[in-house]
């Protein structure tokens, strides 16, 4: 009989994070599993290059440091790590894994899930029908085929509960979904059906709560105040029942905060269509989770409906996209911002403007939000400049041109970090691909080798999104940002706030496109909300960043708006020419917005 509850930790959300977290996570309290993400889609294409110079890499090596510091402590409380740091090489992470335990003279048992590795494939599975269109533009994939770097396919968890089977204390998986590698933990230990799509969405929500971190218990949360402390911030554990209910919660000695606007925040990250929530395994419904708070850093989280699969497994690709560079100079005041701009039309004038893009930001200003926020003067402003092209000779006279405008323009000026460099643009192709042309494989990893059994079952549906009712979409902008725009005036018994007075926010991205949650902080804020913060309010106030549509989803369940701003980061990771190219700051340019309400609105606002 299987259990009826288990507790699984997260210690990371991306290649990078707090490389004390897996640390903390296991000498803090008792947890069954945890799991860390390493991989994001131009990660892949990084590990590729690396195995091209060494075979022995292509995986996480950051994740060898976390490990040997907790690895006899993680062994003697039998906590099973979960983690996609093997990424394009799992054999050669798993081999490194077994090296350093060899020092530490311990015998872990290492299984590995592999399979998503596509990339000399390719030709072969167009000759079998998979077109690999882009599915986001519908753009045909023959163009780009000749400069693709990694081809990855998100498998889902089956391969995973199948390792499981062999009892390894460490499972390092390829591009396995991040939810995934969450949820494959739950159905061995409770032996879900894969037609217990209820079961499956909930670990499918615990995943995309644990999968990001610290970003669930405090971490760049609105209310940022509220968090008691930063040091040593305890990252998010799940408490998952049998049932499928399960609470979110942190070791209790450690920093950060849970609560059900944290999670309501996490919840909205990335989130997409909130009641088609695709992954290999399941398709979740946003719209049906139901938050309880318990107290003392518990969440119960319930209530959630779920779908079968559909046919297809989403494929990452990463292709060569040409060239880009970027360089930055400092302006002191007085007139800072006014030097700049002069600077700026300098700058181009000696330099020219025959590039495929460029970019001019103002950090003091109005880098990240443009003229979201005001005009505020700074006294000290630093002008960027950037260009993306496929001619490298034309990026040199760029970035010889940047550091010869120190004495041919205003004064008070400085150039940060000299003559800018030249980087590949990696750009995104995501793509579809039917699930029966793919075989995951999975094998313990035993006298430096593995003996790789392959997954034959498919876990394959027919589900196909529904347009939403509640779904709403802007084209076009409908106001003039080169004309001053008046402030609301206040009628009686009215008063003009910003959003954040009224909501709690949070922002990413998905390729070109950003998406915005925005969070009422009481249910009579959500329904005033919702026939003033519209799609085209948001497309008025974004349509300097936001090229395409705008589409808004409501969710009355966690009174909260997801938006979807497309063609809204410049083209998105490596491509895009601004510094926030994953729309990690759009949220707050949306929270500093001023609308008009009524006084007694903000009585309804809980401390």
């Amino acid at each position: 009989m299987g259990k009826e509850k288990i507790r699984i930790g997260n210690a990371g959300g991306y290649w990078g994070d707090d490389p004390e977290a897996l640390y903390r996570q296991v000498t803090s309290g008792q947890l069954d599993y945890i799991s860390i993400d390493f991989l994001a889609e131009v990660t892949m294409s990084i590990l590729q290059g690396q195995r091209k110079m060494d075979p022995n890499l292509g995986y996480a090596k950051d994740f060898l440091g976390m490990l040997k510091g907790v690895l006899p402590q993680l062994l003697a409380k039998k906590i099973k790590i979960i983690t996609n740091a093997g990424g394009i090489n799992p054999i050669a992470c798993a081999r490194a894994i077994t090296k350093i335990a060899e020092e530490l003279e311990l015998k872990p048992k290492v299984a590995v899930v592999m399979g998503d590795d596509i990339l000399g494939d390719l030709d072969d599975l167009i000759e079998k029908g998979c077109s690999f269109a882009n599915m986001e533009t519908g753009a045909a994939f023959s163009p780009v085929r000749k400069n693709i770097e990694a081809a990855n396919v998100y498998l889902g968890a089956l391969p995973v509960v199948h390792a499981l089977k062999s009892d390894p204390d460490i499972i390092v998986t390829g591009r396995v979904t991040d939810t995934g590698i969450t949820l494959a933990a739950m159905i061995h230990e409770f032996s879900w059906s894969f037609k217990d799509y209820d079961k499956l969405a909930a670990g499918i929500v615990a995943g995309h709560i644990l999968e990001c971190g610290a970003q669930a218990t405090g971490g760049n949360f609105s209310d940022w105040h509220k968090v008691p402390s930063f040091k040593d911030m305890g990252y998010p554990i799940a408490e998952v029942y049998s049932s499928g209910t399960f609470v979110i919660t942190k070791h209790e000695k450690l920093g950060g905060l849970v609560s059900p606007d944290t999670i309501r925040e996490q919840l909205f990250y990335e989130m997409g269509d909130p009641k088609a929530y695709i992954t290999p395994d399941v398709v979740a419904d946003f719209s049906t989770i139901i938050l309880k708070d318990l107290g003392a850093n518990r969440v119960e989280v319930s209530g959630i409906k779920g779908y079968e699969s559909t046919p297809f497994y989403k494929v990452s690709m990463a292709y060569r996209d040409g060239y880009k560079s970027t360089g930055m100079i400092v302006i002191s005041g007085p007139n800072a911002r006014k030097k700049a701009e002069k600077f700026a039309e300098i700058f181009w004038q000696k330099c020219g403007t025959d590039f495929l893009e460029t970019s001019t930001e103002y950090f003091g200003w109005n880098a990240c939000h443009r003229t979201l926020t005001g005009h505020d003067d700074g006294n000290e402003i630093i002008l960027r400049l950037g260009a993306n092209d496929t001619n490298k000779d034309k990026l040199r006279k760029f970035g010889k041109t940047i550091p010869s405008l120190i004495l041919s323009g205003p004064p008070g000026v400085t150039v940060a970090g000299g003559v800018p460099k030249i980087h590949d643009i990696v750009s995104y192709w995501p793509a579809l691909m039917p699930k029966p042309l793919v075989t995951p494989k999975f094998g313990l990893f035993e006298a430096d080798t593995v003996n790789l059994i392959e997954v034959t079952e498919q876990v394959a549906g027919d589900f196909t999104a529904q347009t939403d009712t509640l779904t709403q979409v802007a084209e076009k902008s409908t106001i003039d940002i080169t004309q001053a725009v008046k402030e609301p005036q206040c009628g009686k018994d009215e008063v003009l706030v910003d959003l954040y007075t009224l909501c709690l926010g949070r922002s990413g991205d998905k390729g070109d496109t950003c998406n915005i949650g925005l969070i009422a902080r009481s249910k009579e804020i959500f329904e005033f909300l919702d026939t003033r913060v519209t799609s085209q309010a948001v497309k008025n106030w974004f349509q300097e960043l936001c090229s395409a549509k705008v589409i808004r989803y409501k969710l009355d369940n966690l009174q909260g708006y997801n938006f979807l701003l497309e063609g809204a980061l410049g083209g998105g990771g490596t491509h895009s020419l601004r510094i926030d190219p994953q729309g990690k700051t759009f949220a707050q340019a949306l929270l500093k917005q001023k609308i008009v309400v009524p006084k007694n609105l903000l009585a309804t606002i809980k401390p």
